[in-house]
């Protein structure tokens, strides 16, 4: 779903696509952390959160997954976000490399597609450096 929007985005780059399977929060942070380069590394972790939830419902636990991520405080369930491993991967990746979450768009299907019986959550986020972490 992203290589599409980084082609149209990006100018030249080199892509390493990472499946999770079986692996654990700690093994996936590991694998992010031997990739991490400087300011030239992007991350993309790609997850729907919740799913087929009435809108209202949907929008209450979504608003506390956000909240959890936007605090870095895990684990997230897989009910929560079924890419639950590897966002819980890369919150404690992310708190090694001492960036702060952004909150850039939460919404679900009921916004978009209109039907509100049974959506699915969606959220982007940025992580970047703190001012006062940067040398």
């Amino acid at each position: 779903m992203q290589l599409p929007f980084l082609q149209s985005v990006l100018d030249d780059f080199k892509l390493v696509p990472l499946a999770v399977g079986d692996a654990t929060a700690e093994e996936v942070a590991e694998v992010l952390d031997r990739l991490w380069g400087g300011p030239e590394t992007l991350i993309v972790i790609s997850s729907d959160l919740s799913h087929f939830l009435p809108y209202r419902v949907a929008k209450s636990v979504d608003q506390q997954t956000v909240q959890n991520i936007l605090d870095l405080r895990g684990p997230l369930t897989h009910e929560q976000a079924c890419g639950g491993t590897p966002i819980n991967g890369f919150m404690l990746s992310v708190k090694r490399h001492q960036l702060r979450p952004q909150l850039l768009d939460l919404r679900n299907s009921g916004d978009t597609a209109g039907d509100k019986s049974r959506v699915v959550g969606y959220a982007a986020f940025a992580f970047m450096e703190d001012e006062k972490n940067v040398q």
